[in-house]
């Protein structure tokens, strides 16, 4: 596996992804980034721009037509799926907008289910998964499923649930979605406070009132980066 800068938890170099859909559609059109250890970065763009394709290559989940992913030291371009997966499950935390928890698992089986593949054991797994749920105020929920919580308990789950295995790197997919303004402060507080601890965050969304959280944005449009700004207080 290629090695990244050791500063550097991602870096995508000259990016390219194409699809087939009845005809070549390009959704990454040549993307050079870097996300330094501990950093903060927000990617804004329209619908089509992009920006969901870019978190998917360097959370694994898709490849690359052309170019290089490199995450945590490993090069994604070249890697087999197997080794995809064993980065999704240690080195990145997901945040979905649609939350992806397990309807008949309750919140405390959902945290813990990263940490089956880990190899932890059962007792392991739920003390992490309790204290996690904790920290994201949920202390007293932890047997309930996701239809008996609300859409921002439900995502401050997902985020407890993507810091199970202490990732490297936080993805965050329109985290603020699918809830209501003040619960979506509240979990951009607690994004925050990740970042303040020290994780590597990388979010996708399309407001400005959301991306101005994070230390810069990266506005993406037609595949490319059109510019990088640094958000200042």
């Amino acid at each position: 596996m290629a090695q990244a800068d050791a500063e550097d938890v991602v870096r995508l170099s000259g990016v390219r992804k194409t699809y087939e859909l009845g005809g070549t559609v390009e959704a990454l059109a040549g993307v050079s980034l870097s996300l330094p250890n501990g950093s903060y970065t927000a990617v804004m763009g329209p619908s089509g721009s992009g920006k969901s394709t870019l978190l998917n290559l360097v959370g694994g989940l898709d490849t690359p037509t052309d170019g290089r992913v490199v995450v945590g030291g490993q090069d994604l371009s070249t890697a087999t799926e197997a080794e995809r997966a064993a980065i999704r499950g240690s080195r990145v935390g997901f945040v979905f907008q649609t939350f992806n928890l397990m309807p008949r698992l309750t919140a405390v089986e959902n945290v813990a289910m990263p940490l089956v593949f880990d190899g932890w054991d059962r007792s392991r797994r739920r003390e992490r998964a309790r204290e996690l749920l904790a920290d994201v105020g949920l202390g007293d929920r932890l047997d309930h499923k996701p239809t008996e919580l609300s859409g921002g308990q439900r995502q401050r789950v997902a985020i407890a649930r993507a810091l199970a295995p202490d990732p490297e790197l936080i993805l965050a997919d329109e985290p603020t979605g699918n809830v209501d303004t003040e619960t979506g402060e509240r979990i951009m507080r607690l994004l925050g406070e990740l970042h303040a601890d020290g994780n590597t965050i990388l979010l996708v969304t399309h407001e400005r009132r959301i991306a101005e959280r994070a230390e810069r944005i990266v506005h993406v449009r037609d595949g490319v980066v059109e510019r990088t700004e640094a958000v200042t207080d």
